[in-house]
């Protein structure tokens, strides 16, 4: 009896060891063909670029030389007479070939068999976008983006000579200045900054791979001018992305501060000035803005085209009813804005005309004149009514969303900025 007992056991003993040996083994090999499997898919996934598998090809990169056409280049590398007589029509609508500018990058895909085809060619129109001429059957044209990625950061600046040269001293991108000008449009006068003026701003910079490629989104900024600090905070209202003061009130007014970007005026608003071609003296009831010829010229608020033409004096002129007691006029444009005509609506920072020198002009500069009640007014002097602030339903939110980035305006001190680290992430 006894001997079965233990034979028993040790027949339990040996099924038990057998089977957690069978369930290990078993292991060890789903484990091990994971691996192969993984490693499979590792070798056979396709390096892409611009969504080509370039393992598949021989690829040459040069650059578009001056006086070059996408034809000529195409015709360069063989591509067949029936690909190049497609390209216009190919491309109507998706790009136009036109545009391609001398210096930008291209890059040429030969399949690697014997016959070394080319089956496609991209051409870089900027650090972002591309355009892929894919040569099969027929001509085939896409445009695609490289991915974008933002870095959110925080950067300051004070002025000593002009907003320019403060982003150079601080090693900030150029395009910042625009950025900044376009949010505090209505509050800041861009072209009466003062020695010691300030700003601190929260702001997305934009790259593709680790290549800064521009600037994104403005998340908050305070600006101080004169002394006197503006805040701008981005939040939307009815679906409408808008900037804010810390109290809600929109920092867009009926009327921009300037109707062109970065330039000096260069005469004022009198009653008595010597005109440059008549000799004699007479009222400028206008403010002169010198700017390079073909300077696009801005509508300084919503409003009607009532004249648009040309005279002896103002030489190209558009003139804009914005309501019943303001008015608007810009003079010697060298051309007019696309669909600009008497009875067009147009909206507040939309292109009117570009700056020109037609008329009574010495040089290219827009003149530009503001009437109040029919009365000429200084256009630097006129106090433009601020649009609908944060509702009442909206504005604990607003208040709540804010919050953090005052802390971190507020938090930012100037200092000495040496290049390369004149901003840093805060996320």
């Amino acid at each position: 009896m006894r001997k079965r007992f233990l034979l028993a056991i040790a027949i339990t003993v040996s099924s038990l060891f057998a089977a957690y040996f069978f369930v290990q083994t078993n292991k060890s090999i789903s484990q091990e063909r994971k691996i192969e499997e993984d490693i499979s898919i590792e070798e056979s996934s396709p390096i892409l670029e611009y969504g080509i598998p370039i393992d598949l090809y021989d690829v040459t990169s040069d650059v578009i030389k001056r006086n070059q056409t996408l034809g000529s280049i195409m015709e360069s590398y063989g591509i067949g007479g029936e690909h190049i007589r497609q390209l216009n029509q190919r491309t109507k609508d998706v790009f136009n070939i036109r545009s391609i500018r001398a210096g930008n990058p291209y890059k040429v895909f030969n399949r690697k068999d014997t016959l070394a085809r080319v089956e496609y060619l991209v051409y870089e129109h900027s650090q972002i976008e591309y355009v892929v001429f894919h040569f099969s059957d027929s001509l085939m044209v896409s445009v695609g983006q490289r991915d974008l990625v933002p870095v959110t950061r925080i950067s300051e600046a004070e002025i000593n000579v002009s907003l320019w040269e403060a982003m150079k001293s601080y090693n900030l991108n150029p395009v910042l200045a625009l950025d900044l000008s376009d949010v505090f449009a209505w509050t800041v006068d861009f072209f009466g900054l003062y020695k010691g003026d300030k700003f601190k701003v929260i702001y997305d910079e934009l790259y593709v791979g680790d290549k800064s490629v521009g600037i994104g989104t403005i998340h908050a900024a305070w600006f101080e001018h004169r002394g006197q600090k503006y805040y701008a905070y981005r939040y939307m209202q009815d679906s409408v992305w808008s900037y804010w003061d810390e109290e809600g009130n929109s920092l867009r007014k009926a009327f921009l501060k300037a109707p062109l970007r970065f330039s000096r005026i260069s005469s004022g608003f009198s009653n008595s000035r010597m005109h440059p071609i008549l000799k004699v003296y007479r009222p400028h009831t206008g403010v002169d803005y010198a700017a390079p010829e073909g300077t696009p010229v801005v509508a300084l608020g919503d409003g009607v085209v009532i004249e648009r033409g040309y005279n002896h004096a103002a030489g190209n002129y558009v003139k804009i009813r914005h309501n019943s007691v303001y008015t608007s006029g810009y003079n010697h444009f060298s051309r007019f804005g696309k669909g600009i005509a008497k009875g067009v609506r147009v909206q507040q920072g939309q292109v009117i005309g570009y700056v020109g020198k037609t008329g009574y002009a010495t040089g290219p500069h827009l003149d530009m004149r503001f009437w109040k009640n029919g009365k000429p007014v200084n256009p630097l002097k006129v106090e433009a009514p601020p649009v609908e602030p944060i509702k009442e339903g909206n504005f604990e939110h607003f208040i709540e969303k804010i919050a953090d980035y005052r802390v971190k305006l507020d938090s930012i001190s100037l200092r000495p900025v040496f290049p390369k680290q004149n901003a840093y992430s805060i996320f």
